[in-house]
């Protein structure tokens, strides 16, 4: 299962990637359901109204995971779904993973002037419970690192997403005997 606040029909990266994983891993035979704001009541995001945000999505959004019993959480996005999300995996002691996708602590500096710090120690704090977070670049990946995110290191998933994945070995999936969202899970590259 995968959590994103950015989904159809928005038209940007984070969707067209998300679209390629879909795809790819349902070609694998994989049952991905993409849980996006379109299921929830919305707002416009201030200042940037074509992104609609979810209005306290965390009780429904808790009874659309339980009923789809996933064996992987993706919280593909740091917006409200998923904070949500990552809340979910957090208070139940599930693995997930999260992505780090744009440059959006440059981003907020630009349209707010909230110091692109200050929103590095946000978005390292959001992601700091994850088993790991996917990047697109490697340069991205020594960036993170550099700026603190732990879950990059050895021993914990690190993988690189491409944006335009064409070969199946570059998706890091779950696998194991028993849920990846339990005691027992290992990732590996396919």
């Amino acid at each position: 299962m995968i959590i994103s606040d950015a989904w159809e029909p928005q038209v940007n990266g984070v969707v067209r990637t998300l679209r390629t994983i879909t795809a790819e891993m349902r070609a694998m035979g994989k049952t991905v359901d993409i849980v996006g704001p379109d299921r929830f009541r919305t707002m416009p995001m201030p200042s940037y109204p074509e992104i609609k945000l979810a209005l306290f999505p965390g009780r429904k959004l808790a009874r659309i995971i339980e009923a789809f019993q996933p064996d992987a959480l993706h919280v593909a996005t740091e917006g409200p779904l998923g904070m949500a999300a990552r809340a979910y995996a957090k208070t139940r002691g599930l693995h997930f993973t999260t992505a780090f996708h744009t440059r959006f602590a440059e981003y907020l500096e630009a349209r707010t002037r909230i110091p692109a710090a200050l929103t590095y120690r946000w978005l390292l704090h959001f992601h700091k419970p994850g088993s790991g977070v996917m990047v697109a670049t490697q340069s991205l990946r020594e960036e993170l690192a550099g700026r603190g995110f732990k879950n990059l290191r050895p021993g914990r998933v690190a993988w690189i997403w491409r944006r335009s994945i064409r070969r199946r070995a570059r998706i890091g999936i779950c696998h194991g005997r028993s849920s990846p969202m339990s005691a027992g899970w290992r990732w590996r590259k396919i």
